[in-house]
């Protein structure tokens, strides 16, 4: 089967048929091989167990979100909740070693009254007023949800309420009757990317077949929005469609139904609060006699931009080493958050009348990373503030903007530190440029098994984090951690992101192969010993990695990856991801795209590392024939090749702890079998044992997987690969 070029020569289409018998069957087969190559013994049930410790320890921090009623709301899972609580409590409470929580909703007892296996999605809450919700839940863990309004008051369901069906929905509040809404209405009301291609005004009480159209867009589009903002004194509406995944067309929408287009750039981020506006820009823009850079933030009013004025002033401007990562409203200033060689600087701008004065945010640690957690703007100027470090469990404070500071929790340490260090290098990539990278472990040590991970793509910046899933994995055992900041992300802003967008691809997987080298040079590792691990988008970096450099390596694991980019744009929603990849069906972006496609680059004559492909049944984004066909045409080409896929779990690959941590142990146990030449030995215990149940196959009893780091902060789910 050497060199594929057309979809007709794809001899493994029939593993994209999720249901197919054929295909069923050769998922258990290659489940069942896995799971007695790499599951027996104490040694991978201690690692198990300790791993779901990390993640079911009910001294982590309880991180909260503000929902503008004065009460600290939390979604919580341990190892009595597995599919977890929605709860909330005061500040007093919160303040204490073990809060007293209201719970609002129990999703374990849900899914059992309903015969379902329901996994919480998230949940919008109507301001003001805070009285009812609507809840997000999902089957399996799937982008596609099951929307329902839901009573705070009565913590019940809202009989008659707003009530939506699978689907990949969008819905927002208007008002308490009132509520935009996005989602399946049949043949012809969804984008080639599977998402809404029209938004409307839905009134309770009335059928959902019969909400007005507000805004509509085309097939090709990705999506389309309707949002309100209920800031009193400031109520607007705004519709808009992504044109791609970084291109959109807004409009304010009025009363009176009329579009007024918010004439930004297409691919620039707004954000209007209150009074002003903010334009975060993706490429310069020439604008009233100045030019303003990539990745500059300016700032004007609202109302005067649309009157044609357009006297910005720039609140961030770029330099070679300083990027904005993040911007944060209160209710008097705006928090800024940059990095500066991938290292955290947080900042309080306040409008004074003339300008726009600035002074450094109180509480920040200076060797931290740092991130807001949370603000509630339409109230107060208090913040939530997360510090956290490879080596440093994170730290959660409150801080009031010109106010005090306290600290309210801190999370546990989840292994021993001691002798660790976290060391910044600089790698030279083959074009000549700098990339950082950070490495975790004992300098001292010889050379030996190394993890390397990285993802360069959608502009994600890849941050220092602590991760007990990783510490206790990999740092305990002896083995080094790295963290590559390549190309693609957005460490260095737009321009960091854009060096590696469509045809430049290459230079991100030319990134990660000098950092690779470079751990070599500096005695760090050997090619022997170093292993990688991606998820989505990391994982098409791995398969990159495997076929283009496979002597770099010693071990490659990769997680819900996108492997096939003859065919990525056609399955589920990777038409969206054609701003970032290409379209293969255009020959010249095919050109570059079959250069490095790692389904259409596997060869027989060449020696591969070993391989762990890691997906889910149940991602509906990356379409799990990705690593179905990989994995057989690797079996094809007689390469060691590992292969498990769970039947739930959605683009995170699991859909509770229990499978996170087998899913975890699974690769950390095949990456260090094969990096370091043995099993790992049983582990010292370092929390109180707890049951975990056995985990059976996918298709079977419903074992799984996840491509989580344990990072302590959530991250929000998006569209990116």
């Amino acid at each position: 089967m050497a060199g594929l070029t057309l979809e007709s020569d794809d001899p493994y289409l029939w593993l994209e048929d999720l249901g197919g018998a054929d295909a069923v069957r050769w998922v258990r087969d290659r489940n069942a091989e896995t799971v007695a190559a790499l599951t027996g013994g104490e040694a991978f049930a201690a690692l198990r167990a300790e791993l779901r410790q990390v993640l079911d320890a009910e001294d982590r921090i309880p991180y909260p979100g503000w929902r503008g009623d004065g009460f600290y709301y939390g979604f919580w899972t341990d190892a009595a909740h597995p599919r977890g609580v929605w709860r909330r409590t005061t500040l007093d409470e919160y303040r204490r070693p073990e809060p007293e929580w209201d719970v609002l909703l129990d999703v374990d007892a849900l899914a059992a009254e309903e015969g379902e296996n329901w996994v919480w999605s998230g949940v919008t809450v109507l301001r003001p007023g805070y009285r009812r919700c609507l809840v997000s839940l999902s089957r399996g863990g799937a982008d596609a949800v099951v929307v329902r309004e839901f009573d705070l008051a009565r913590r019940a369901f809202v009989e008659d309420g707003f009530t939506l069906p699978e689907a990949k929905s969008d819905v927002c509040w208007i008002d308490a009757d009132h509520v935009y809404v996005g989602t399946d209405f049949g043949p012809g009301s969804l984008t080639a990317s599977g998402h809404p291609r029209t938004v409307r005004r839905w009134r309770r009480g009335t059928p959902l077949s019969e909400a007005d159209v507000v805004y509509e867009g085309s097939t090709d589009d990705v999506a389309v929005y309707a949002s309100h903002d209920p800031t009193p004194g400031f109520e607007r509406d705004f519709v808009g469609r992504s044109l791609d995944f970084y291109r959109t067309e807004n409009y304010l929408l009025t009363a009176a139904g009329e579009r007024i287009r918010i004439p930004v750039p297409e691919d620039a981020q707004w954000d209007v609060r209150r009074e002003w506006l903010l334009i975060r820009l993706r490429s310069p823009w020439a604008v009233g006699g100045t030019t303003h850079p990539a990745g500059a933030l300016l700032v004007t009013r609202f109302d005067d931009f649309l009157a044609g004025e357009r006297e910005l002033a720039v609140l961030f401007r770029p330099d070679d080493r300083t990027a904005l990562s993040d911007h944060s409203w209160t209710r008097n200033h705006l928090i800024l958050a940059t990095l500066t060689d991938v290292r955290s600087r947080l900042e309080v701008l306040t409008p004074d009348g003339t300008g726009w004065r600035r002074e450094p945010l109180a509480g920040v640690p200076e060797f931290d990373h740092s991130g807001i957690v949370r603000t509630d703007p339409d109230h107060s100027d208090a913040y939530l503030l997360a510090s956290e470090g490879f080596l440093r469990p994170a730290t959660l404070r409150l801080g009031h903007v010109g106010g005090p500071v306290e600290t309210l929790k801190r999370e546990p340490a989840f292994f021993d530190a001691e002798g660790l260090t976290v060391r910044q290098f600089f790698a030279t990539s083959a074009d000549g440029t700098r990339v950082p990278y950070f490495v975790v472990g004992d300098p001292q040590a010889p050379a030996g098994p190394t993890l390397l991970t990285g993802y360069g793509g959608y502009e994600i910046s890849q941050t220092p984090h602590y991760s007990g899933i990783i510490g206790r994995g990999w740092l305990a055992r002896g083995g080094t951690y790295v963290v590559a900041n390549i190309r693609g992300g957005g460490e260095y802003g737009p321009r960091w992101h854009r060096a590696a967008l469509r045809e430049n691809r290459l230079r991100a997987y030319e990134d990660f192969a000098a950092v690779a080298a470079e751990l070599v040079t500096r005695g760090i590792t050997t090619p022997a010993q170093l292993g990688i691990e991606g998820g989505s988008n990391g994982g098409l970096l791995m398969g990159v990695m495997l076929t283009r450099y496979p002597s770099l390596f010693g071990a490659v694991a990769a997680s819900v990856p996108v492997l096939d980019m003859r065919r990525y744009h056609r399955l589920l929603a990777g038409a969206s991801w054609m701003a970032e990849y290409g379209d293969p069906d255009e020959p010249a972006d095919w050109a570059y795209l079959r250069e490095y496609s790692p389904y259409h680059n596997v060869s027989g004559g060449s020696a591969y590392p070993p391989v762990l492909l890691i997906t889910s049944t149940r991602d509906d984004r990356v379409h799990p024939g990705h690593a179905r066909k990989m994995a057989a045409r690797l079996r094809e080409h007689g390469h060691d090749v590992s292969y498990y896929e769970n039947v739930e779990g959605g683009h995170g690959a699991a859909s509770n702890s229990e499978q996170r941590a087998f899913i975890w142990a699974l690769t950390c146990e095949f990456l260090w079998r094969k990096l370091a030449g043995q099993p790992r030995q049983p582990l010292p215990r370092q929390l109180p044992p707890v049951d975990v149940p056995t985990v059976g196959l996918a298709g079977e009893s419903g074992a799984d997987s996840s491509q989580t780091r344990g990072s302590s902060v959530p991250a929000d789910q998006g569209l990116e690969g």
